[in-house]
């Protein structure tokens, strides 16, 4: 069984879609054992615990410092025994230390079609703002891999999705989410469980 860990930092609607796709079958042999935020209020604990999933908050504000909650947060992630890590919506910056551990084990899910609308300062509403401003007709999510990076890892899947004529970000997030993130994601870790993702040397 592929083990998968999952972080995230407010509603986790993609971790629910993951959840979901678990239950109809179409992840492979995988089990979410963990889902990590760093955000106690986050809404996608209870997701996980109404799921049965262990459910843990590592939060940087119970830490002295940036150190001792890496190091905290590592602690969580090695106590699961992932063998995926799945960042859906987690908006801390993944410390090299765990990037190091988990080398082509940790994948994101980002809400354009990298390269657009990617990089430092591109998360949430920000990166559905920058793309109707440049007045594109497509937008979409990427599925890559993460390395120490901002969304500069190798890509996995990406879904376009068609921008419509008196779109607003929240409305251009929503069919997004709908329409490729909730559905890329999955795919991504089926196709990882079976063996099907191997990245180029």
């Amino acid at each position: 069984m592929l083990r998968v860990l999952v972080c995230v930092s407010g509603g986790g609607t993609n971790l629910q879609a993951i959840i979901d796709a678990g239950a109809r079958g179409e992840l492979g042999d995988t089990g979410i054992v963990r889902v990590i935020s760093n955000n106690p209020n986050a809404y996608a604990l209870e997701r996980a615990k109404n799921a049965g999933i262990d459910a843990v908050c590592v939060s940087p504000k119970e830490f002295a410092n940036r150190a001792d909650f890496h190091k905290a947060l590592l602690d969580a992630i090695n106590e699961a025994k992932p063998d995926l890590i799945v960042l859906a919506g987690f908006l801390v910056v993944v410390p090299e230390e765990v990037i190091a551990a988990y080398r082509n084990r940790i994948i994101n899910i980002h809400p354009s079609l990298i390269p657009s609308f990617c990089g430092t300062g591109y998360y949430g509403l920000k990166v559905h703002e920058a793309a109707l401003a440049r007045g594109v007709k497509v937008s979409g999510a990427t599925v890559h891999f993460v390395d120490e990076g901002t969304d500069t890892g190798p890509i996995i899947l990406q879904k376009a999705v068609e921008v419509k004529e008196g779109d607003t970000p929240k409305v251009l997030q929503q069919r997004i989410m709908e329409e490729a993130e909730w559905k890329i994601m999955p795919e991504a870790i089926r196709l990882i469980a079976e063996g099907k993702v191997k990245i180029g040397e």
